[in-house]
């Protein structure tokens, strides 16, 4: 009886369970079909003027293109749901967030759940936003977000004293960021990068706000601490908070305390992005262990690790080339690597080869320059400089060789000037310049210029320049110039230019240019080779890896671009193959043929190439051929002018068929030259017979 009775009883319970279980995952169902699909809308404000008695920022705006790109390569933001205000006033603000809260209305009508997100990088002071001399008060600011109609909103605000926003009325303070696995949260929840006493700060070496580059980083997956691809809001904040801090300690406008207030509701973190929806991604190995520093092919600090050994971290990052650095307690190495769309590219430590430490000159805490105007001697060890008992930093420096612990003036020196930090104005010698940190003005010789950092100014030897760094302005040789970071003006090497990371502006050569990451605007030289171009290659031969330009010389190699061979006909020859190389909208061309008359040709041409969709498209060219008779090819002068018009249709693969229309041009030289090379009738002479013109035809087979 008793053991029928607990028999039946455990039944019970197990029938009980399962009830319950079912209206559970009803009510969950139903819940989850009411709040319908997410949809993110966002407002992101740069503002780099904050008027009057404001130093003006630099990265303000690119921080906003930089927290909204990442939302949407792993947030699920689309473009059409993105309000940009860059260098706008209060009015421009406000007119964003009316905007903002229109998105949300479109969303909340079409029945989706709605997340709005607001981030704003600028001045600001306790009682509001600074805006091109303009304050909008915080009061203000809440009111408009107010208006906006949604589930959750996410206010980041990149300023000083922006904690001033999280203290007043309206937002009540609640435990960081609830972590399960329910994504059903409602309310509101600001970041600040700093307290309301405290200075935000931007970096020159960042390219942006300490906090936005580690909200940023956390976003592509430095804070992925659970290994799950998905980085929620706690999870960006306590990342984005602990590395601001520690950057920020030892600078001069003090530490740097991100913030933050919420009133959300619900169980489960907020989501903001998740790496599996990125169409790439740079997985670091769990064997590595140090600091990673992700470039991408501009120089832009893309994304930046404390890497633990034992943890394998995996970056959301887009399609690229990227130059990784890893610093660690050994040393320091470099890694360069491609990723291509959908690629998820693992990084180990044989991936990398050790590199140099960068110089750096520190800040407040290394050793003093005692400040000498002038240094005079006959070589080191042997000058007024070896007399003080500290390392002096001079205005003006005159000897055989100088050598200045620092230079914010002149140096001259007959063989050689010596610089250990950093050299302003001006080097000039005989001999050899050397500034081992940055330079800052003209390096003047002409055998050599050697720098150990950022020159922003003018190099001008006769044999060799080089720039470990950065080049921004002229670096002129006749024989070499040398950059090992990025060129940003005008590099003009006689024999060779280099530049390394990311390249801007004219690079000229009488032999060699290379670009070993990417070249915007122009090379020019007998050969030309860049990973990526985005302007102008002119050379006997370009490469590059990829061009988003205009390739122009005899042999164009292009990784992203057109090869083709194409066998074809016209009314000139019967039979003619041409090569075609070059990018994917502009190519060049050379021709060879031969038959009619008994007639050989030769040519050269250039054009440009459309797609009509996946089985068409059409070329518009131009060119310019030499017709000979076969028995004495180079007994006449004569140019033959062309201008096609041909249309293409993809039959299988590479194969295609085209023809088309042609309009020709047969200019005459030597009375003797082939009266006419077309079958075809002439449609009208000029000079005696010694121009004629005709329109043709062309047809044939590309592979």
């Amino acid at each position: 009886m008793c053991s029928d009775q607990v028999e039946t009883s455990v039944e019970w319970s197990a029938l009980e369970r399962a009830v319950k279980t079912l209206v559970l995952l009803m009510g969950w169902s139903f819940m989850a079909a009411a709040a319908g699909p997410a949809h993110r809308v966002a407002l992101l404000a740069g503002v780099n003027d904050g008027g009057p008695g404001r130093p003006r920022l630099r990265f303000a705006a690119s921080d906003a293109q930089a927290f909204g790109a990442v939302m949407r390569e792993l947030g699920g933001l689309a473009e059409r749901d993105t309000v940009m205000v860059v260098d706008g006033d209060r009015a421009r603000v406000l007119s964003g967030l009316d905007q903002l809260a229109g998105l949300a209305r479109r969303a909340r009508g079409a029945g989706d759940r709605v997340e709005a997100i607001v981030y704003y990088s600028g001045h600001s002071d306790e009682q509001g936003l600074l805006l091109r001399g303009e304050r909008l008060d915080y009061t203000d600011l809440r009111g408009a977000l107010g208006r906006v109609d949604a589930d959750v909103k996410v206010v980041v605000l990149d300023s000083c004293a922006s904690g001033a926003l999280a203290r007043k009325k309206g937002f009540v303070r609640r435990p960081p960021f609830l972590d399960d696995e329910s994504a059903r949260v409602h309310g509101t929840a600001i970041l600040t990068s700093s307290a309301e006493d405290e200075v935000s700060q931007e970096s020159e070496r960042l390219r942006g706000s300490f906090f936005t580059h580690h909200l940023v980083s956390a976003l592509r997956g430095a804070a992925d601490a659970d290994g799950d691809g998905r980085i929620t809001l706690g999870e960006a904040y306590d990342l984005a908070y602990r590395e601001t801090l520690a950057r920020t300690e030892s600078t001069q406008g003090g530490a740097q305390h991100a913030t933050y207030d919420m009133d959300l509701t619900g169980t489960g973190g907020l989501v903001l992005t998740d790496l599996r929806t990125g169409s790439a991604g740079l997985v670091l190995d769990a064997a590595l262990e140090g600091r990673i520093f992700v470039r991408d092919s501009s120089g832009a600090l893309a994304a930046e690790v404390a890497k633990r050994p034992g943890a394998r971290v995996e970056l959301g990052l887009p399609p690229g080339r990227y130059s990784v650095r890893r610093e660690w307690q050994e040393g320091s190495a470099l890694a360069d690597i491609t990723l291509r769309d959908g690629e998820r590219r693992t990084l180990d430590v044989k991936d990398f080869s050790r590199a140099t430490v960068e110089a750096t000159t520190p800040r407040g805490d290394g050793p003093s320059l005692r400040v000498v105007p002038v240094n005079l001697g006959l070589f080191p060890t042997f000058s007024t400089n070896d007399l003080l008992p500290e390392a002096a930093e001079n205005n003006f420096a005159l000897g055989l060789v100088t050598r200045s612990a620092a230079l914010h003036g002149a140096a001259l020196g007959f063989f050689w000037t010596w610089v250990d930090q950093e050299s302003r104005y001006f080097q000039g010698s005989l001999g050899v310049n050397l500034a081992r940190s940055s330079v800052t003005g003209v390096q003047l010789a002409p055998v050599m210029n050697w720098s150990g950092g950022t020159v922003t100014g003018v190099q001008i030897p006769a044999f060799v320049n080089r720039a470990e760094s950065d080049l921004r302005g002229a670096q002129l040789s006749i024989a070499t110039g040398w950059v090992g970071g990025s060129v940003r003006g005008f590099q003009f090497g006689g024999m060779f230019g280099y530049a390394g990371t990311d390249s801007a502006g004219a690079q000229m050569s009488l032999a060699l240019n290379i670009a070993r990451s990417g070249w915007t605007g122009a090379q020019l030289g007998a050969v030309n080779l860049a990973h990526k171009v985005t302007g102008v290659q002119l050379g006997l031969v370009n490469v590059a890896d990829e061009m988003d330009g205009v390739p122009f010389g005899l042999v164009n190699v292009i990784g992203n671009g057109q090869r083709h061979v194409e066998a074809y006909a016209d009314d000139v020859e019967p039979v003619n193959v041409s090569l075609k190389t070059g990018s994917r909208a502009f190519y060049t061309g050379f021709v060879v043929g031969g038959g009619w008359l008994g007639t050989f040709r030769y040519g050269v041409g250039a054009g440009l190439h459309l797609d009509l969709g996946q089985s068409f498209w059409t070329d518009f060219d131009v060119g310019a051929s030499s017709v000979y008779p076969v028995v004495m090819p180079l007994a006449f002068t004569n140019v033959l002018a062309q201008g096609r018009v041909v249309f293409g249709w993809r039959v299988v693969g590479p194969v295609s068929l085209f023809g088309g229309v042609s309009a020709n041009t047969y200019l005459r030289f030597n009375s003797d030259a082939l009266a006419g090379v077309s079958w075809l009738p002439t449609l009208f002479s000029l000079n005696g017979g010694n121009i004629l013109v005709w329109p043709g035809f062309v047809a044939g087979v590309r592979l």
